[in-house]
C-alpha cells in the first residue's frame, strides 16, 4: 500500500514542530504510533517524513507492542557509547602528568615550555598512545578540579622590616596635620600617555561596527610626543590638581607641579597653613634618594613661607598611594575607550573628571623645558635647610623656609658672621647637649664602641659619638660631616650607621633641632670652602 505524499508531508510538519520538545525515546514512541495508524508502509512513510532510519521507527513499534513501563530516561542502564577514559583506564593519570606543576612534574615534559591548550594536551596523549579530543581533554580537567587561571599578584617579595611602622608614622603626621587644620597632599607621577591617535584601553558607546580609528603601531609622534601627567590630591578637600608635562618627568618638575597647585589652588584652601605635608612614593622623580627632589622643596619652602614636611611610602608600596586609588584610576575611567588625540584632549579630559562622592579636578597644561641630568654637588646638600626626624630621617624629614643657595654654589661664600673654630662642632647650640653632658654620652658608650673598626681614614672614637650627634641633631649628613672631619664619605656612612645602632642599644634618643641652629650657617660655609679648595687641588693635580 503506497501512502499518499500529502500524508507524508504533514507528518513531516508535525514532526518538525513536536521533535525539539520531545528527547530521543519520545520521538521514537511518537513516530511509531503514526507508523502503526498508517498500516502496510507506515513504517517507510513515517522514517521518510521524520528523517531517521526505518529500524528507529521499528524499535519503537516494538517498545509499543511490548507494554513496558516506561524508563524515566532516554537509554538503558548501561547503553550508550563508552566514555574513553572508562575505556583507556591510563588516559587520566597521562593527562595529570602533563598538567601538573612544574615543580612537580616530568621535567623532561616536552610541555613544559609550551602554553597547555587542550589542543596541545589532546596532541601529545595522542602521541603517547591515547588517543582523545580535545572536548575530551577540557571534561576530564574540569572533573579533576582544573580551571582556566590567570596570574595573580600575590608575591609581595621581600620588603622592608619597618615598612607597617613607616605606614603607622605616615598616617600620625597626617592626623596632626589635618587636625591643626594644615594641608596634606599626595603626590605622584600618573603613567606617560602617547598624544595623538593611538589605541587607548577601555571602550566606550559608539554605533554598531563603527570603531574609532587608530594607529596599528604605537610609535611616538615626533611632533606631539608623549604627556607626563603629575598629579596632587588634597585628601581634605578631595580635590585633584594635574600637571600636564610635555618635557621630562624630572624632580623640578615635580616640584613645579607642586608649586603651581598651591598658587592655583592650595593657597585659597588654606589661607593660614604654615605647614605641608607632602606623601610620596619612595622612587621616581620624588624618591626619597633625589637631591634634586630636596633642593626644589627647599627653593619651594623659601618661597611660600610653608615649613615642607615630607613622608615617604616604603620602598615596594606605591599602590597604597592614596593618589593612585583616588585621583588617577577615576582619570583612567573617565578617557577610557577615547584616543588621546591632542594635549588639548588630554587636559579637558582630565579636567572633566568627577565622581559621586564629590572629586572635582584642575588640569593645565605646562610646557616648560627640564632638562635631566643636573648634578646637585655635596656642599649644596649640606646647606640645605633639611631637618631629618628621628624616625627613619631618610624617609621622613622637614624643609624650612630659609634662602637656599643657588646650584652650582658660589666659589667665595659670603663670611659669617661668626668666625670657624674648630671647638664650633662641640658647641651646645649645635648638639644640644653640654659639653659635659657630651663627654658623658661618650663614656656610657665606649664600652660598646670600638674606634678601631673600620677602614681608614679612622676617627677618634669622641670623635664618632660627635659626628652622630651632630648627625641626628641638626641633620648633617655623611657627605658635609666627611669634609667638616676630615674623613672619607663611605667611613662616615659606616660610623654614622653603627653608632645609631649603638644609641638604640643603650635607648637614648637625640631629638632633633626644632629649627636650624645659626651655628649651623658656619658649618655650611665651612664645607663649602673646604669643598672648593679641595676641588682646585684636584685640577692642579691633574694640570
Amino acid at each position: 500500500m503506497r501512502i499518499p505524499d500529502e500524508t507524508s508531508d504533514q507528518l513531516a510538519v508535525k514532526f518538525a514542530v513536536l521533535f525539539p520538545h520531545l528527547d530521543e525515546r519520545q520521538r521514537r514512541l511518537l513516530m511509531a504510533a503514526e507508523a502503526r495508524v498508517l498500516g502496510h508502509g507506515g513504517v517507510r512513510a513515517v522514517a521518510r517524513a521524520g528523517e531517521v532510519s526505518e529500524t528507529t521507527v521499528r524499535k519503537g513499534v516494538f517498545e509499543l507492542e511490548a507494554g513496558e513501563e516506561p524508563l524515566g530516561r532516554v537509554r538503558r542502564p548501561g547503553g550508550g557509547r563508552k566514555r574513553v577514559a572508562d575505556l583507556n583506564p591510563g588516559l587520566r593519570p597521562a593527562l595529570l602528568a602533563l598538567v601538573e606543576p612544574d615543580e612537580r612534574g616530568d621535567p623532561m615534559s616536552p610541555l613544559r615550555w609550551t602554553v597547555k591548550s587542550t589542543r596541545t594536551l589532546a596532541r601529545e596523549l595522542t602521541r603517547a598512545g591515547h588517543k582523545v579530543s580535545a572536548d575530551t581533554v577540557a571534561g576530564l580537567l574540569r572533573e579533576e578540579g582544573f580551571s582556566l587561571q590567570a596570574n595573580a599578584k600575590t608575591l609581595k617579595g621581600s620588603q622592608h622590616p619597618d615598612r607597617d611602622a613607616q605606614f603607622r608614622y605616615l598616617n600620625e603626621q597626617a592626623r596632626e596635620h589635618r587636625d591643626s587644620g594644615q594641608p596634606v597632599i599626595s603626590v605622584d607621577t600618573k603613567k606617560k600617555e602617547l598624544v595623538g591617535d593611538f589605541k587607548n584601553t577601555g571602550r566606550q558607546w559608539r554605533p554598531a561596527g563603527d570603531p574609532v580609528p587608530v594607529h596599528i603601531h604605537d610609535f611616538a609622534d615626533p611632533q606631539l610626543g608623549k604627556a607626563v601627567p603629575y598629579g596632587i590630591y588634597d585628601l581634605e578637600a578631595n580635590t585633584g590638581w594635574v600637571n600636564v608635562g610635555t618635557d621630562h618627568d624630572t624632580a623640578a618638575f615635580a616640584v613645579e607641579s607642586i608649586r603651581r597647585w598651591w598658587h592655583g589652588q592650595g593657597r585659597a584652601a588654606y589661607p593660614r597653613a604654615t605647614r605641608l605635608l607632602i606623601t610620596a612614593d619612595a622612587g621616581g622623580s620624588n624618591g626619597y634618594r633625589t637631591r634634586a627632589w630636596k633642593l626644589e622643596l627647599a627653593r619651594l619652602a623659601s618661597e611660600t613661607g610653608l615649613t615642607i614636611t615630607v613622608c615617604h611610602l616604603p620602598p615596594g608600596s606605591s599602590k597604597w598611594n592614596k593618589i593612585e586609588h583616588r585621583l588617577f584610576s577615576h582619570i583612567t575611567m573617565n578617557w577610557r575607550g577615547r584616543p588621546l588625540a591632542s594635549h588639548e584632549v588630554i587636559v579637558q579630559s582630565i579636567a572633566a573628571t568627577t565622581t559621586r562622592t564629590g572629586l572635582r579636578v584642575t588640569a593645565q597644561l605646562d610646557t616648560n623645558i627640564y632638562p635631566t641630568g643636573v648634578q646637585i654637588q655635596d656642599a649644596a646638600m649640606a646647606a640645605l635647610p633639611l631637618t631629618r626626624h628621628t624616625f627613619h630621617g631618610d624617609w621622613n624629614y622637614a624643609l624650612h623656609p630659609q634662602p637656599v643657595p643657588t646650584v652650582p654654589p658660589p666659589r667665595a661664600p659670603q663670611t659669617p658672621t661668626r668666625q670657624w673654630d674648630q671647638t664650633l662642632l662641640t658647641d651646645p647650640e649645635l648638639t644640644g647637649m653640654t659639653h659635659q653632658q657630651l663627654d658623658q654620652l661618650t663614656t656610657t658608650l665606649a664600652p660598646d664602641g670600638d674606634p678601631q673598626r673600620g677602614r681608614p681614614p679612622r676617627l677618634s672614637f669622641p670623635e664618632q659619638v660627635l659626628a652622630t650627634v651632630l648627625h641626628m641633631r641638626v641633620a648633617l649628613a655623611a657627605e658635609p660631616l666627611a669634609v667638616l672631619f676630615g674623613s672619607s664619605r663611605t667611613a662616615m656612612h659606616r660610623t654614622l650607621l653603627k653608632n645609631r645602632r649603638l644609641l638604640k642599644t643603650h635607648n637614648i634618643a637625640i631629638p632633633p633641632a626644632t629649627t636650624p641652629p645659626s651655628a649651623l650657617a658656619v658649618l655650611q660655609a665651612r664645607v663649602l670652602t673646604l669643598t672648593d679648595e679641595s676641588n682646585n687641588m684636584i685640577k692642579m693635580t691633574c694640570q
